[in-house]
C-alpha cells in the first residue's frame, strides 16, 4: 500500500484557511496566518478527498505527494 503525505508550500500559503474549513481535525491556521498541519499523512483511502482540498486552496500551497 502506497502511503502519501500532505505538503504545503510556505511561501504560497496566505492563511485563508479553506482547508481548515474543510478537515478541522488536520488543519489550523494560527492566529498569525501560518498554516499548521496536525498530521501530514494520508492513507489511500483518504488520498481523493485530500487531493480535493489541495484543489481547493486558491493559493495552490497544498499537494499531496507519495512517500517512498
Amino acid at each position: 500500500m502506497t502511503a502519501f503525505r500532505i505538503e504545503v508550500d510556505r511561501g504560497r500559503c496566505t492563511g485563508i484557511g479553506i482547508c481548515e474549513s474543510m478537515r478541522d481535525d488536520r488543519f489550523e491556521v494560527g492566529d498569525d496566518g501560518t498554516l499548521i498541519v496536525h498530521d501530514d499523512a494520508v492513507t489511500e483511502a483518504e488520498k481523493a478527498e485530500f487531493e480535493n482540498i489541495a484543489l481547493s486552496c486558491p493559493a495552490s500551497a497544498l499537494k499531496i505527494v507519495a512517500v517512498s
